[in-house]
């Protein structure tokens, strides 16, 4: 009852901060930092192996979670990886001053991956242990919406200021590489400043304003419990129904949008003789950060919607279908290759809206189907992180066929590969009721 007695802060005072914390890190080492090495000449097969393959950390953060209740506070958990984030960044910022940049930067971002992955776990757990279930119901939605504001900024507005930055530092589109390389440097080590700043800014903004309420637990567990505990949830998720069919569904769900996450910011980027569109920085910012955004948000409370009213069961494929059917929009692009503003718009509109549409399927079926029982938290965590999996490794050579087939032919072989999800997902078997869309 004295817990009852401690002064808690409003949640609007966090919750938008905290959740915009979590968002950037995840978007500027995954998808921003692909424009920078493609201005900065790094070829498509080094982009999307290296950015993929350190993203691992957020596959495996369910391995090392158990162990953060050992130590400290979450709290302290979420400061500290917002300030080592920043500085990190800052260093990544720091190092296009070399010849050999890539190599810091990638081993840079990698440790960048470690620590976002950490502070998600903190953050998550700060928001359950501060916030009563009620609370927790009436702000999830603030709590993804900032989230996606943090795609807005960084996806969206810091790539089309790196374009402005680059036109005031000298750069030409379309003009030499070797003349624009320094504006692009210039650019982007102003762009990776300001992400730096910005970690900085909000860890010590939580220092103040981020809650830590909840009462120590008295009970000490030594590393070898906290092990034997996490082995446990593992043996148990890998014994429940229909695991093994389960676990192709959520790799093979994302299968195409693996290969395509990491190349469809390059062939927007890339020169026309090179196959691409050959779009600036300032109109991909735009394109992605205002229209992407919003057919992302919109696809997915219509989605959410037209579950809710028919059930998971009748609409999964469907959904599969609305998810997959961005990659056909991308092989047209490809095969046109149109100059028009409003069409390049338009898949780019679609793309989002099908992956907004369409991964409310996945995420619910991972909560319905695969989580439900014992450790139904740490399962829907180890669901994630192995869907995270099948999407890091078709990322990591898809830069290899990309530059080995072309734009044009790489998509159309994206289509190929949406064959086994909608397959998979016509035939899966539905463990628990879902007749009254529950």
């Amino acid at each position: 009852m004295e817990n009852n007695k401690v002064k808690t802060v409003n949640p609007l005072k966090w919750v938008p901060s905290v959740y915009f914390a979590m968002g950037l890190p995840f978007i500027a080492v995954n998808l921003v930092s692909t424009f920078m090495f493609k201005d900065l000449g790094i070829s498509d097969t080094q982009i999307a192996f290296w950015t993929s393959i350190i993203m691992m950390p957020w596959t495996l953060k369910f391995l090392w979670s158990p162990f953060l209740e050992m130590y400290r506070t979450k709290k302290f958990f979420v400061v500290l990886t917002q300030l080592l984030s920043g500085l990190l960044f800052g260093v990544v910022a720091f190092s296009l001053n070399f010849n050999y940049f890539f190599a810091i930067c990638i081993s840079t971002m990698a440790v960048i991956a470690f620590s976002g992955a950490t502070h998600d776990i903190a953050c998550d757990g700060v928001y359950m242990d501060e916030l009563s279930s009620v609370d927790q119901a009436k702000f999830i939605g603030v709590q993804g919406a900032f989230y996606n504001i943090a795609k807005l900024v960084a996806n969206g507005g810091l790539v089309a200021l790196a374009g402005m930055l680059a036109e005031m530092f000298g750069a030409v589109e379309n003009a030499d590489f070797t003349t624009n390389l320094p504006a692009y440097k210039d650019a982007w080590m102003v762009i990776f400043a300001v992400i730096s700043a910005m970690m900085v800014l909000l860890g010590l903004y939580h220092m103040k304003f981020l809650p830590s309420t909840k009462l120590k637990n008295t009970k000490q567990r030594s590393s070898k419990e906290v092990l034997v505990e996490l082995l446990d949830v593992i043996k148990n998720f890998f014994t429940k129904k229909h695991i093994v069919y389960y676990i192709c569904f959520i790799i093979l769900y994302r299968f195409a949008e693996g290969f395509i996450m990491k190349i469809a910011p390059l062939f927007l980027r890339s020169s026309v003789e090179d196959g691409g569109l050959g779009l600036s920085l300032k109109e991909i910012g735009t394109l992605n950060g205002i229209f992407g955004s919003a057919a992302f948000v919109l696809g997915s409370l219509l989605a959410g919607i037209y579950v809710s009213k028919r059930g998971l069961k009748k609409t999964l494929f469907s959904l599969c279908c609305v998810f997959n059917f961005p990659f056909v929009a991308y092989t047209l692009l490809a095969v046109f290759q149109p100059d028009n503003l409003l069409l390049i718009g338009l898949g780019i509109v679609i793309e989002y809206f099908g992956y907004g549409f369409g991964f409310v399927g996945l995420t619910l079926f991972m909560m319905q189907q695969i989580a439900p029982g014992e450790h139904q938290m740490s399962h829907y965590a180890f669901a994630s992180g192995i869907m995270n999996l099948g999407v890091m490794l078709p990322g990591m050579v898809s830069g290899f066929f990309s530059d080995l087939l072309g734009y044009e032919k790489f998509f159309i072989y994206v289509l190929l590969a949406t064959i086994p999800s909608l397959l998979i997902t016509y035939f899966i078997p539905f463990t628990y009721d879902d007749s009254k869309g529950k």
